[in-house]
């Protein structure tokens, strides 16, 4: 059954498959039954959920509205409400609400620290901030706990009703005698019907779907991430420490968890990986790869000691203790891919987070279930379009240009 153009509160709502049950997926799946869908299916490549691999599976992720560009810092705004329901980017921040404090000097910038930590040597004097840098706190910032925000979101819309399906690898899109998609086949040759299939498949999207023809639209790109191991004892000094970001070189490094673990890592171009027969980049994970997909570049690994030390200086003399390569699914200007593929009136994407898509979890699914209905804000529709003009880079990253990832040099957190 075709989708109609619209939907009105007493037609019947249309049957929805999501392929992917991470961020984007599971938060439409949400947003779908708060609008009255009562048949909505959530298809998963891995045979338990969360996803080991997917990017949303962490331990925690940056929470923010900071952002240069005022239509993401008013979705953030949205987003952090829903967070609290559920469990000159100054300015922009500042318009919508958030309580933002500058700070002027390096001195006010370490006084948002623990005291005890300025007083032990154990804290940076952050000395390369200079009148050229823009620094300040957000106090409605933070952090969340990313894999079991996921967990927690999946439970609920299981107990709702929609029928989650792990262990489901979608090899392809059925269509019917016009070319519109009307369902997916799997890999087990099971086939599920939909008058509406939303692709959220993150970093996989378009090695999964090469004849969607994404490349140049969404990149696979591999950021190295790194973690500390603390004793009970260690883990107190640190544990009212604010999230540190650092935009001049992409750092961001967490306050320890529950398991006293510091996890901290470098926001920037990162690296493809294109495997032998393709020409499109894709995931190298520890599922792809069990022995050695956790391991980083050896090059960053040595990045990651040289920042962290500039935040943590004894931290930075410590061990690490895991390491990671957190595949992002990359839209050439930063902006997300959420809309209908062109001439396809069956087929959503909900894809290309671009490093910044988590912190949203709460209000993703609206927008896309926005699309399904035909009523996203046509200037949102425009920046979120598929096959949209693509703009410059927000300039969010201190790089945008990837390299290839060099398996040679990969190396585990040991060295």
């Amino acid at each position: 059954m075709p989708l109609a153009s619209s939907t009105s509160e007493s037609s019947p709502k249309p049957a929805v498959v999501i392929v992917g049950a991470g961020a984007f997926g599971l938060s439409t799946a949400y947003h779908l039954l708060e609008r009255g869908y009562t048949s909505v299916t959530v298809l998963d490549r891995a045979e338990h959920l969360p996803a080991v691999d997917a990017a949303s599976t962490d331990m925690n992720k940056v929470v923010r509205s900071s952002y240069g560009d005022p239509e993401y810092t008013r979705l953030a705004r949205q987003a952090i409400e829903g967070w609290q329901w559920m469990m000159i980017s100054i300015i922009n921040d500042l318009q919508h609400g958030a309580k933002v404090e500058r700070l002027d000097s390096p001195a006010s910038v370490r006084a948002q620290f623990p005291l005890e930590l300025r007083k032990s040597g154990r804290l940076g004097t952050f000395t390369s901030l200079d009148a050229s840098s823009t620094n300040y706190i957000n106090h409605d910032g933070g952090w969340a706990e990313a894999e079991r925000a996921v967990e927690l979101l999946s439970e609920h819309v299981k107990k709702r009703g929609v029928n989650v399906l792990p262990g489901k690898v979608v090899k392809e899109l059925v269509k019917d005698e016009r070319g519109q998609t009307k369902g997916v086949r799997c890999a087990d040759d099971s086939e599920y019907e939909a008058n509406v299939v939303v692709l959220a498949l993150g970093s996989w999207t378009a090695s999964v779907f090469p004849s969607l023809n994404l490349s140049g639209r969404c990149l696979a790109t591999g950021q190295s991430v790194a973690t500390i191991q603390l004793t009970p004892e260690e883990a107190e000094e640190y544990r009212k420490t604010p999230v540190v970001l650092d935009f001049r070189t992409g750092f961001y490094v967490f306050p320890p968890t529950h398991r006293n673990v510091v996890k901290f890592a470098i926001h920037a171009a990162g690296h493809t990986y294109v495997v032998p027969g393709s020409t499109i980049s894709t995931p190298r994970t520890i599922v792809s790869d069990p022995d050695n997909g956790l391991w980083i570049p050896r090059s960053v690994l040595k990045e990651l000691r040289v920042q962290l030390g500039s935040v943590y200086p004894a931290l930075a003399e410590k061990p690490f203790s895991g390491t990671r390569l957190c595949w992002y699914n990359d839209s050439p200007d930063g902006n997300w891919v959420i809309g209908r593929y062109p001439d396809d009136s069956g087929l959503v994407l909900a894809t290309s987070g671009s490093g910044h898509a988590f912190k949203f979890l709460p209000i993703l699914g609206r927008l896309v279930v926005d699309v399904i209905e035909n009523k996203l804000d046509p200037e949102l529709a425009a920046r979120f379009a598929v096959h949209r003009e693509v703009k410059p880079p927000s300039g969010e990253r201190p790089s945008v240009v990837p390299q290839e990832l060099n398996i040679d040099e990969l190396c585990g957190p040991e060295v």
